[in-house]
């Protein structure tokens, strides 16, 4: 057995070690990772940049179209050979027509081509290539020009870098929907057959690049007019090099400001950790030093002054400490004072029952056990009363309150003692000893007619709280004499007074009539009738419906007692 609690022990410390010894707080990373989401996402949003590209495709086409109109007018006129035609022998007579002259075009091209990044070809009518300004044809042949990758520049990591950024090129925004552009011998290009329908036409294509990784290419077709009449078409190619290169600046700019704002954020976000997590550390580690340890040492600290909620948590288990402690120190001197309540009575008891043996004669012996039967009956009084008053503080944790009106409270207890008084007073009266038998100690109440005074609380301990003051009001009351209960309305609470015509309170016991085991009874009552429970019971009821009770003298003009007034107040509901 001491070996499993020894084990039980040593597993309850491991496990308290364990929660003080933490290093990285699960708070800080749910707050971290909360906060860097949230930027993430932003900045994602930001990077996709979908309509920024369609507004870069649409102001490169639209300029692309407008150089390829130019190129085409100045092909339709300069480019151009007039061919007179003969009288037909069928009667048709003789005209002219234009047809595109390769020879002329072929410089007028490279002419205009060598401005611009563009590549410029020209198709005549029946859709045949005439002249590629990347291809220069002369008397030794053909020669044609191709553009070479750039080689790779900077540290290796800024060479990964731009390697991952390619490679994530195809995937915000995506570019699997635009279509592949290929270059077949033979097959017209789709843009120049429309152009040669004597519309203009632009397709954005994409492409493999250097490596494999996807590039844009633009191509524009116009077609060449003289007089209206369509002599064929110039197509006119652009790489996508500047949109990407203009969609690569703006996503570094935002990379740059994401890297600030991302360590601004993992900054202030340990400085939020810290001032939530850290302080809750604090207060679970010196819960567990107060769990653990056998003295009072250990505290709760006290970060009240922060304002917020973890002060606010901070001031309830700071208060919930000093409850327990005071819990534990009423526990302790209950205990203390129910062992010496005890200890009287079961003294006499052992004084009379050794004395009973010894003594031969029948009246000191009847005597004695009339002693030992008081004190067996003052025993078992007490520790009913000391079992009722360890119930009902778990009593009132445990039940809901429900509205409880004082005035018919009141009233029903004041017609209750009638009925007892009248009771008891009959017997009395009809024994016929010629004598007037003292008449009892009358309760009246005094309540405001038609006003409801309602209280949250229970009512089976209310009626005990307001019996255990009429019982004490009648005890020290005289014979012939009034109790009187008094109930008002005042704010919010209601005042309820019990005042009697007794002797009054001692000077000083005001506060220390409520203590546990305390009694002051009248001169010539019995010793033992009462065990010192009923007023702090009273207190103890009064406090679990956050209420008060005080107790004073009543005087007169003269400055003599005239009883003693019990004051308590309740809230109202």
């Amino acid at each position: 057995m001491a070996s499993a609690t020894g084990t039980r022990n040593s597993a309850v410390s491991t496990l308290g070690r364990g929660r003080t010894r933490r290093r990285v707080s699960p708070l800080t990373l749910r707050i971290l990772a909360v906060n860097v989401l949230a930027l993430v996402l932003l900045m994602a949003g930001l990077l996709y940049l979908g309509r920024y590209q369609d507004r870069l495709i649409q102001a490169e086409t639209e300029a692309l179209e407008t150089e390829a109109r130019i190129f085409a007018s100045a092909l339709g006129e300069g480019a151009v050979n007039r061919i007179l035609t003969a009288p037909s022998p069928t009667g048709d007579e003789g005209g002219e027509r234009f047809e595109l002259a390769p020879e002329l075009a072929r410089p007028m091209i490279r002419r205009l081509a060598e401005a611009t990044a563009t590549r410029t070809r020209l198709y005549d009518i029946d859709g045949r290539m005439l002249s590629d300004s990347r291809v220069l044809v002369g008397s030794q042949g053909r020669i044609e020009i191709r553009e070479l990758p750039s080689p790779p520049a900077g540290d290796p990591l800024s060479r990964a870098i731009n390697d991952l950024y390619t490679r994530l090129i195809d995937v915000v925004p995506s570019r699997e929907g635009l279509p592949v552009y290929r270059e077949q011998p033979g097959e017209p290009n789709p843009d120049v057959e429309r152009a040669l329908g004597g519309e203009a036409a632009a397709t954005v294509w994409r492409v493999d690049g250097a490596g494999g990784d996807p590039e844009l290419l633009l191509t524009v077709a116009v077609p060449v007019q003289r007089y209206r009449e369509v002599l064929g078409a110039v197509l006119l190619t652009r790489g996508g090099g500047e949109i990407d290169r203009a969609i690569r600046s703006v996503r570094f700019d935002i990379l740059r400001v994401f890297a600030v704002a991302l360590l601004v954020t993992v900054g202030l976000s340990f400085y939020l950790a810290g001032t939530i997590a850290r302080p809750i550390r604090r207060l679970a580690q010196a819960a567990d030093r107060l769990r653990t340890s056998h003295g009072r040492h250990a505290e709760i600290p006290d970060l009240t002054r922060r304002g917020d909620e973890i002060g606010e948590l901070s001031g309830v288990l700071r208060e919930m400490t000093d409850a327990l402690w005071t819990r534990m120190d009423a526990i302790e001197r209950f205990a203390a004072d129910v062992a010496h309540e005890i200890k009287n009575p079961l003294t006499s008891l052992r004084s009379a029952v050794e004395t009973a043996g010894r003594v031969s004669d029948p009246r000191h012996r009847d005597r004695l056990m009339a002693i030992i039967a008081d004190d067996v009956q003052r025993l078992d009084r007490l520790i009913s009363d000391i079992s009722n008053a360890s119930r009902l503080d778990a009593e009132l944790s445990r039940a809901e309150p429900e509205p409880v009106d004082i005035g018919l409270l009141l009233t029903m207890l004041a017609e209750l003692r009638q009925t007892v008084a009248e009771t008891v007073d009959e017997p009395v009266s009809a024994g016929g000893t010629g004598e007037a038998a003292a008449a009892p100690p009358r309760v009246v109440v005094d309540v405001p007619a038609g006003e409801r005074l309602v209280v949250p609380g229970l009512e089976g301990r209310l009626t005990q709280l307001f019996q255990n003051l009429i019982d004490n009001a009648l005890s020290f009351s005289p014979p012939g004499g009034l109790v009187r209960l008094t109930a008002r309305r005042s704010g919010r609470s209601v005042t309820v007074v019990v005042s009697d015509q007794g002797p009054g309170i001692p000077e000083g016991k005001e506060e220390a009539i409520f203590d546990r085991f305390y009694t002051e009874r009248p001169a010539g009552e019995k010793f033992g009738t009462h065990s010192g429970l009923g007023l702090s019971i009273v207190k103890q009821i009064v406090g679990a419906h956050n209420g008060s009770v005080f107790a004073q003298n009543r005087k007169i003009s003269d400055g003599s007692i005239d009883g003693a007034d019990f004051v308590v107040t309740l809230p109202l509901l």
